[in-house]
């Protein structure tokens, strides 16, 4: 038997970003007289396709539900999870559609090589595309991939709770190996070091002091030009911090994409939630 996943509100609000822009996102597209555009929707961690909310424990719907209830319809979806009881609900649930199409596995592996080929900027196709990993389970060659084909834009989740806890310690020696590989393979090589933490000075009375460590918008700033001039995405808006009820800083969701219409209606989207 499933286990649901439970969620906060702030992976409420999350949700309801995604459905704001991938309305009009489907309607555009569908829009599209010649070439006639082929749009699918991609989740990399599509889960059950159903949450409990944590504060009513009533049954949400996901990503996949919600993508499946756009209208205008997108033309096909690829769902993937490594949960093998999740992959199986998602399959009961809506794997009879012939559009539908669902993937048992670690979406590092499974959208390189299974579903990314099949969103060619050549061959006519679109996609969006939500990447919403449970903490560090993404490697930046997804990301730079999507970039690079053109074809794809995304929603991401910049996992910075977990950062801190594992990995961006106060002192940056304290981190495994293990963390620190796991940091350096969602952020595409060991830059982040340079980025989350500051040169030392000199001490008045101990010598040398540790690196500072940098706040969270200061390393969600620098993984934001990674996006850009590094993965070559040409538009990334400022994030929106994702906060739980003691205000604390989540996550950061991220937009990146190379339409500049996309990037205008995400920009709008996002400073509706910043002004709440």
């Amino acid at each position: 038997m499933v286990r649901f996943d439970e969620i906060g509100y702030w992976s409420e609000l999350k949700l309801e970003i995604l459905e704001k822009y991938a309305k009009p996102y489907s309607q555009i597209l569908s829009n599209a007289r010649e070439p006639r555009l082929h749009h699918v929707y991609i989740d990399g961690f599509s889960g059950a396709g159903t949450h409990l909310s944590k504060e009513t424990g009533e049954r949400i719907p996901g990503s996949p539900l919600r993508a499946l209830e756009i209208n205008p319809p997108f033309r096909e979806y690829f769902f993937v999870d490594l949960n093998s009881s999740k992959v199986e609900e998602l399959r009961r649930t809506v794997g009879t559609q012939p559009n539908v199409h669902i993937y048992e596995g670690d979406c590092n592996r499974t959208l390189l090589a299974e579903v990314f080929p099949k969103v060619r900027y050549e061959d006519y196709r679109r996609g969006l595309c939500l990447l919403d990993p449970y903490g560090l389970h993404l490697d930046w060659q997804v990301i730079k991939t999507a970039a690079e084909l053109r074809s794809i834009e995304i929603f991401l989740n910049f996992p910075v709770l977990d950062m801190n806890r594992n990995v961006l310690w106060r002192n940056p020696h304290g981190a495994t190996p293990e963390q620190r590989q796991r940091m350096t393979s969602f952020w595409g090589n060991d830059s982040w070091y340079d980025a989350a933490y500051q040169p030392p000075g000199q001490g008045v009375l101990f010598g040398e002091r540790e690196p500072e460590k940098q706040g969270n918008e200061v390393i969600a700033e620098a993984f934001r030009k990674r996006l850009l001039d590094v993965a070559g995405f040409k538009h990334v808006p400022k994030p929106l911090a994702m906060r739980n009820s003691t205000h604390a800083v989540v996550y950061y969701l991220f937009f990146a994409c190379h339409r500049p219409v996309a990037n205008k209606i995400v920009e709008e989207i996002f400073k509706k939630y910043r002004e709440r």
